[in-house]
């Protein structure tokens, strides 16, 4: 892929850098594979510090499966994030929030990224969430939210870079403080 500003999947520089262009991305639909790379990537602390830890090959394998049938039934998902070269290095995407949880924005769709440990810095979470929200808008969504660990100042800095607002602080039932953010894809 080349890095141009046309390019849904390689953004434009980042504001106030216009000499430091973005990553170039790419996004696909994860396969069975990608359950065993997203294990390996995400199996660091760091990574996982407001996610629970580190988890086990059975849950990518259950994600990655569901992130498949948001594709199918919906047209987005969380797709594996790859770099330029083809290297899985995360993921991003939308996802509905989970009907079942008794807590959090039921009915929204959610935006969200996480990166391995050795990607982050690099401006693939900003290039990538770029990316989704295009993809989102494309699909027909006209809203979306992002749930964050108010501790990650880190993906606090992309929602905000994003054009995102904070619309609610909370506690999560985890007993955590978290953030909910919102953006409007409309207009």
């Amino acid at each position: 892929m080349t890095n141009s500003t046309s390019s849904p999947t390689s953004p434009p520089p980042a504001p106030g850098s216009p000499t430091r262009p973005l990553p170039a991305v790419q996004l696909r639909v994860p396969t069975d594979e990608d359950a065993h790379a997203w294990h390996s990537v995400f199996d660091d602390p760091d990574v996982m510090e407001f996610l629970g830890g580190p988890a086990e090959l059975s849950a990518y394998e259950e994600f990655t499966a569901r992130q498949r049938m948001h594709d199918a039934q919906l047209g987005y998902c969380l797709w594996t994030l790859l770099d330029a070269e083809g290297e899985v290095i995360g993921f991003t995407g939308a996802q509905p929030w989970p009907a079942d949880k008794d807590w959090g924005p039921v009915g929204e769709i959610e935006i969200g990224w996480r990166l391995g440990r050795e990607h982050w810095g690099q401006g693939y979470a900003y290039a990538a969430a770029l990316a989704t929200l295009e993809r989102a808008r494309a699909a027909g969504v006209p809203h979306v939210v992002a749930m964050i660990d108010a501790r990650n100042a880190r993906s606090v800095a992309v929602a905000e870079r994003l054009g995102m607002e904070l619309a609610q602080e909370f506690t999560t039932p985890r007993g955590n403080p978290a953030r909910r953010y919102a953006l409007s894809l409309r207009g």
